[in-house]
């Protein structure tokens, strides 16, 4: 009787044999069930060991039945996938999915003053606004509406107005003809004259 209790005893010491099972799996978003690639895995079961997924989401590793398992990448957020603790068969395969993580920032307002003394020294040097009274006998001074009527274009009224003149002068002048001061016998005669003139007053001077 001591012997065989003894026997189970030593029996209850000895570890128990592990069954490894071949782990496999594509991880993808949830959203948009694209694959995401290069996902690191641990395995918090097997002393944390880690291991990455490839560039298409593919992984496969060695595992124990009931070992947990943690699937981690940047800007997702962290998923623990227990594996069961029975399987019958040497290989598991599963498809993971993670959830991308929203991260909220708070707003930043950007100012355009480096320090407190330097915007106290701009908002007491700033100069205040005339009140609209100030700027409406501004705008309407004689200085200012000869300013702009040289710089702002016409507007549409007055472009009409000019060719309604412009066609209204045509018009009226369509049976006039300009005549040739070259084809004026009468230009031609007085021409003479000045020059019959100028030389006799050359010729007594």
């Amino acid at each position: 009787m001591l012997l065989l209790f003894a026997m189970m005893a030593f029996g209850q010491e000895q570890p128990k044999s592990s069954k490894l099972v071949q782990f496999s799996g594509i991880i993808t978003d949830t959203d948009s069930n694209t694959v995401v690639p290069y996902v690191t895995i641990t395995n918090m079961s097997n002393k944390g060991i880690k291991y990455a997924a490839n560039y298409q989401g593919y992984f496969s590793i060695i595992v124990n039945p009931g070992d947990t398992v943690v699937f981690s990448a940047v800007g997702f957020v962290s998923k623990t996938l227990v594996l069961p603790s029975v399987i019958t068969e040497h290989q598991y395969t599963a498809m993971v999915k993670i959830k991308p993580e929203v991260v909220y920032l708070k707003a930043i307002t950007i100012y355009p003053w480096a320090t407190v003394e330097e915007f106290n020294k701009q908002f007491l040097s700033m100069k205040v606004a005339d009140d609209d009274m100030a700027l409406a006998k501004r705008n309407l001074s004689q200085r200012s509406i000869q300013g702009m009527s040289l710089t702002l274009s016409r507007d549409a009224q007055e472009i009409s107005n000019s060719n309604y003149r412009y066609n209204f002068d045509r018009m009226m002048n369509v049976n006039m003809r300009q005549t040739n001061p070259l084809l004026n016998p009468f230009a031609w005669g007085k021409l003479m004259q000045q020059i019959f003139a100028g030389e006799k007053a050359k010729s007594e001077n």
